[in-house]
């Protein structure tokens, strides 16, 4: 009879370990989970959409039109970005605005670098804003040249 109760105590000990092994394994993937949650991939659209002429001055009016989605990847973006969307629609119209040449505006090309322009403008802006918040990329979800 003492040899059951050593068993029964060795098995509950065993147990006990096994039982505690994940649990303590969780607890990393806890913290890991709340730092994934900080950076995250969002969408912030920038409504209305962007409706202005360009070209250069004395030809044939062309016009613009692009609505225009902002990328970010942390949960603090969104109030920085509401806090200054109008210095940022403004920098926006002023980058479109100064656009010439129509022709490149239709080329894959010309969209690309008129979107890392952008990108660059407004993570400058949240700069000198001091929000300790940057965008990773603009999305031109609608872009139309009318000529």
């Amino acid at each position: 009879m003492t040899l059951q109760p050593k068993l029964a105590l060795t098995l509950l000990l065993l147990l006990c370990s096994l039982v505690a092994t994940p649990l303590a394994a969780e607890e990393p993937e806890e913290e890991e989970e709340a730092v994934e949650e900080d950076r995250i991939t969002a969408y912030i659209a920038m409504d209305p959409p962007f409706v202005t002429h360009i070209g250069t001055p004395g030809t044939k009016v062309t016009y613009l039109k692009a609505s225009v989605s902002l990328r970010v990847a942390s949960t603090g973006a969104q109030p920085a970005l509401d806090a200054h969307m109008p210095r940022l629609r403004h920098e926006l119209v002023m980058l479109l605005g100064e656009q010439t040449d129509s022709e490149r505006l239709t080329a894959l090309e010309g969209q690309q670098a008129l979107r890392e322009e952008a990108t660059t403008r407004i993570n400058q802006v949240l700069e000198e804003q001091q929000t300790g918040e940057s965008i990773t990329g603009v999305l031109f979800t609608e872009f139309v040249v009318q000529k």
